[in-house]
């Protein structure tokens, strides 16, 4: 009986968002900080020798070959001519289109645990190009650092922001992310600044009002979250979150959330909880 071993999938959230212009091709350039959380989805991999990749308990409505877990441990399998399957089980908790990264970490979780796992012996930087592929945020998850991102998101810089305690909350609402950025009024003309400017100044996320004109419940979430502390939207959305000094501040604001209001309660951390647990 082969063993199975368990990987944290953490959340992320995007601490600013600055959009500074449109490329000719249609993406956007930006930048943004990236810090990880720890809380996320946990992912229950068993090694096999069949060569077959089997989701145990796969998403519903989420045909398997856009399953994000399944194309990263095909797309590893592809990449490495590894024979080897795996039977992966995910254990959900965070919301899906929440804009903190769940899928995109899952994705990342699974490259990098089955590197190990089937001891194909690829560097974090090719793991980081082949996750590329899958989705601009999984480079952020493979590579496990807190980092300012510029470009299109693929071009990033260790960075290590105050890890503080953060509120997540996310409305009973779904945003399309392609609406936002192609949304007219979204600015599109933030000045280009170093990190260090962006570090030393007022956070904020240009995609938020936005979101907040568009959608009334994150609105309302937001206006509600903001007289408690400092709150923003997390990339596009829908999640936003509320930053604190202690645990036991954000566990009394989490307490008087409006019931309608999924959420959790995580602390900041600079290096991704899967690298802390893989490369102690």
């Amino acid at each position: 009986m082969a063993d199975t071993f368990h990987f944290p999938s953490p959340a992320k959230l995007n601490l600013f968002l600055y959009i500074t212009g449109k490329r000719a091709d249609g993406y956007h350039e930006l930048q943004t900080l990236f810090q990880f959380l720890d809380f996320g989805d946990e992912l229950a991999i068993t090694p096999t020798q069949d060569g077959k990749i089997t989701l145990l308990n796969p998403l519903a409505d989420v045909p398997t070959e856009h399953n994000l877990i399944y194309r990263a441990a095909t797309l590893l399998q592809q990449q490495t001519a590894c024979k080897q399957g795996a039977n992966i089980a995910l254990t959900k908790r965070l919301p899906m289109g929440g804009g903190v990264g769940g899928g995109s970490s899952n994705a990342a979780t699974v490259l990098v645990a089955l590197n190990q796992l089937w001891q194909t012996g690829l560097s974090l930087e090719k793991l980081a190009e082949i996750g590329l592929i899958l989705g601009a945020d999984v480079p952020i998850f493979v590579r496990g650092f807190a980092a300012f991102a510029e470009g299109v998101g693929e071009k990033l810089s260790l960075c290590s922001p105050p890890e503080k305690w953060y509120v997540v909350l996310k409305p009973n609402v779904a945003i399309s992310t392609a609406r936002i950025f192609n949304h007219p009024d979204l600015p599109r003309n933030t000045p280009v600044r170093s990190m260090a400017e962006c570090l030393s100044q007022p956070w904020a996320n240009d995609c938020e009002k936005i979101v907040r004109d568009q959608y009334s419940e994150v609105e309302e979430l937001l206006a509600w979250l903001v007289q408690y502390a400092p709150s923003r939207l997390t990339g596009t959305g829908a999640c936003v979150f509320a930053e604190v000094e202690s645990e036991d501040e954000a566990r009394r604001l989490f307490a008087q959330k409006p019931r309608n209001v999924e959420g959790f309660v995580a602390k900041g951390q600079n290096i991704s909880p899967l690298h802390q647990s893989l490369f102690p």
